[in-house]
Formats: structure tokens, sequence, C-alpha cells
């Protein structure tokens, strides 16, 4: 055993790597192996002398088993050194720049009309997708057999009576009925809106409307285009002049178009303004008196505006996006396009 003792130490002093380390450890300790033939022999021992001759293969199994964790933990030191050596990382060196997302900027125009029409007072309201034609067109006066009931327009669900909201105006009824005719109303509801319209690049069958009503008493038109103002403004610069057309809408009465002056040409014509000097950015008008009933108000007493915005079609014009599809896209160049277009108007 001592031999066997003195040969181990010496054939671990001079291992050199973990692979050698191994097999030695296999030489000795294995099932076949020096030491484990030793423990194997103990039934040829006298019983008298087990005992003793037991601790001593224990004690030399012992004694291979510290040298070749000792052996073991100073190779495996090294290598973790080394590694560390080779994957060191200078601090000093330049940043690497990441690529990375910013929110939709589509989102980003939402999100900026609600805190211009919150900072006036407006509450930002939300209602469902799936509707019923009662507060989608019945209660707007929009009666059974209106153009904007046909089935090319709409997406009925079942039996013309279930659909998915082709407006959010929706939600304004449904705030006025809550109030029962008796409160002001001042919101907008901005969501996700459905139509059979998607024949060319600047029209989908889902879009975002933003739609807002005021209904208080001594409402007049000059309200509403002094609200007007103040988003135009907001949105397309401080120079952006505003003004009212004559329209018809089936639930605003008197109707107007809202147009801005064009941010493009300054009012000189050009390919965006059709040479007009004006762009139509949205419908409005003053809530029709059948609006005010079917909502239990009193139109004697009470009025009101309403007003409906495209966001993608502000989002369009304010940013220079030819293909309404872009705001659904998650290629990371033109997110950054996004962001190149928002600092320019900034």
């Amino acid at each position: 055993m001592e031999e066997i003792k003195k040969q181990f130490e010496q054939e671990i002093s001079l291992v050199e790597n973990l692979t050698d380390l191994n097999e030695l450890k296999v030489k000795y300790l294995g099932k076949k192996g020096i030491i484990t033939e030793l423990n194997s022999k103990i039934k040829e021992i006298p019983n008298e002398e087990k005992k003793e001759y037991g601790q001593k293969v224990n004690a030399l199994k012992n004694a291979f088993q510290t040298l070749y964790d000792e052996k073991k933990s100073s190779f495996e030191q090294a290598l973790l050194e080394k590694k560390l050596q080779e994957e060191a990382i200078d601090i000093s060196l330049p940043s690497t720049k990441v690529a990375m997302g910013s929110p939709n900027i589509l989102e980003k125009l939402v999100e900026e009309i609600e805190s211009l029409f919150m900072s006036m007072g407006y509450d930002v309201m939300d209602g469902p997708e799936i509707e019923e034609d009662r507060y989608n067109f019945e209660l707007l006066n929009i009666p059974k057999g209106h153009p904007a009931r046909d089935a090319q327009d709409t997406f009925y669900l079942k039996d013309d009576e279930i659909l998915l909201r082709s407006q959010t105006s929706p939600v304004q009824i449904r705030s006025m009925l809550a109030n029962k005719g008796e409160k002001a109303v001042r919101m907008i509801c901005p969501g996700k809106t459905y139509r059979r319209d998607d024949d060319d690049a600047t029209h989908s069958h889902q879009f975002m409307q933003i739609e807002g009503l005021l209904v208080d008493k001594n409402i007049h038109l000059t309200d509403l285009k002094g609200t007007f103002d103040v988003v135009a403004k907001r949105l397309f610069g401080k120079d952006t002049s505003v003004r009212l057309r004559p329209s018809y809408y089936q639930f605003t009465e008197p109707s107007v178009e809202l147009d801005i002056s064009c941010f493009n040409c300054k009012g000189k014509g050009c390919s965006i303004c059709k040479n007009s000097g004006w762009i139509t950015v949205a419908g409005a008008g003053m809530v029709h008196p059948n609006v005010l009933r079917n909502c239990g108000y009193d139109p004697s007493i009470w009025s009101g505006f309403a007003f409906g915005f495209g966001a993608e079609r502000l989002a369009m014009l304010k940013y220079g996006i030819k293909d309404i599809r872009t705001f659904y896209m998650t290629d990371l160049r033109e997110v950054k396009t996004f962001d190149r277009k928002e600092a320019k108007n900034d």
C-alpha cells in the first residue's frame, strides 16, 4: 500500500490536464482500479486482520481522493482565469448601438390628442367594438334604409342587429343615456372602427376614429370652431388657419366639414391640398335635436357639438405617410422614419 501511495502521488504531481487526471482516477478507483482491487481482496484476509486491513485501504483511498480533488480544483481555477482573461470586456471602448423600438406613431398621435382634450376638461371614454344596431345607427337618427346601413359598408354579425361598430359614435350615445338628460357631457372616444372599405392604400377595413362630443347649455357653432382651432394649431403648427364648410350628416344639424390651411404650401396650392390651399380633416356639426331627444335631452334646453377625426388620416397628413399599412408594420426601419419625422415636426 505504501508503494501504491508513492506511485499515485508521483503520477498526480506530473499530470498537466483534467483528461489525464480523470484517467488516473479510473486507474486507481475505477471498477478494476488498483485501490478497488485491494478492497475486493479483504475476503482473503484472516478475520483478526480484516479490520486493520480495511482501515488501511480506506486511508489509501481517501489519500488519493484528497490529492485528486486538490489537483482538479487547481485545473478548474486555471481554466476559469484563462476564460475570464479571454472574455474580458474593455469598458473604456465605445458602446455598441443597439436598435430600439418605440411606440407606434399612430398611438403617439392618439395620446397627444387625448392629452390635449383632457387639458380642456374632456373625459376619455371607451365602449364595445361589437355593438347593437340601435346604438350604432338608430339613436343617431340614421333610419332603416339609409345608405350607411348598406352591407357593403358595415360588418353585420347577426340578423342586421349586431355588428362591428362602424364609428365610435355609440360611445357618445351611451354616455348621454347614462346621464339621463340631466348632466352636461364633455368627452372624446378614440377607438377601433370597422367598415368594408379597403380599396386603396389610404383606406383600411379597420381604422382608428377619434370622436368628440360636448353637450351643455348655450353651446354654439362658434364653440366648435374655437375647439377645432386649438386642435389644428397643436397638431399642425401655430400658423394653421381653420374654416368650416357646410355639409350634411344624419346626426348633426347644421353639419360642417372642418378644414385646415395646407401646412405644405401655406395656401399657395400643391398636390397635398389639390391646389385648393385647404385640407379637410374631419366632419362635425351641432348635435341633431332628434339625437338629443333619443338620449333623453330636451333640445330646447340643451345643445352641443360633435366631431370625428380619422386618426390615420391625421397621422398621414402630419408625417407624410402615403400607405396606411405602414402603421401596422414592425420593420424597425419604419420606426426610425417615424422618429425622424416627429423630431422634424417638433
